[in-house]
C-alpha cells in the first residue's frame, strides 16, 4: 500500500472519529437537554461520514486495488490524485467546522456562508477528479480472456 492510499485511509479514519462523536454529542445533548441538532449541524455530521468516511474511503481503496494502468496509457495521472486529496480532505474539514461555526442562524456572515460553499466546490471537484483519474484504470485483466471462454461470473 503506498503513500497516497495511506493518506486517504488515514484521512478517513479522522472524519469517522469526528463524525462519530459529532453523532454522540447531538445524542447525548438530545437526551439531557431535549436540543436536537440544527440543520447546519447535521450537514457537518453528514458531510464527516458521508464525504470524509465513506468516500475517502472508497477512493483510497480503489486506488489500491484497481488494476495498475495499461503499459504506455498516458491517460492515468498519479497527481490528479494527489490533488483530488487535497481538495477532498481541505474542503470536508471546512465545511464541517463552517458549519458548526455558522450555529443556527438562517444567515450567518457573509464570509461564513462564503467559505462553507468554498469548501462544498472543492468536495465535488475532488471527487470527480478522483473517479476521472480512476476512469482509466476501470478496464478488463485476467477476467476478460476467462469471460472470451465462456467462464461467468
Amino acid at each position: 500500500m503506498y503513500t497516497l492510499v495511506r493518506r486517504y485511509l488515514k484521512t478517513a479514519i479522522a472524519f469517522l472519529i469526528a463524525g462519530v462523536l459529532l453523532g454522540l454529542w447531538y445524542l447525548v445533548r438530545r437526551e439531557t437537554t431535549g436540543v436536537l441538532p440544527t440543520p447546519r449541524e447535521l450537514s457537518a455530521h453528514t458531510h464527516a461520514l458521508l464525504v470524509g468516511f465513506v468516500m475517502m474511503v472508497i477512493a483510497g481503496v480503489a486506488l489500491w486495488i484497481f488494476p495498475r494502468p495499461a503499459a504506455g496509457d498516458t491517460r492515468y495521472k498519479p497527481v490528479l490524485a494527489e490533488l483530488a486529496w487535497w481538495l477532498m480532505a481541505p474542503g470536508t474539514a471546512l465545511r464541517i467546522v463552517g458549519e458548526l461555526l455558522a450555529g443556527p442562524a438562517a444567515l450567518a456572515p457573509l464570509p461564513l456562508r462564503l467559505a462553507i460553499i468554498g469548501g462544498g466546490v472543492a468536495q465535488v471537484a475532488g471527487l470527480v477528479l478522483i473517479f476521472v483519474t480512476l476512469y482509466p484504470r476501470i478496464r478488463a485483466t485476467g477476467s476478460a480472456l476467462r469471460e472470451a471462454k465462456g467462464e461467468r461470473f
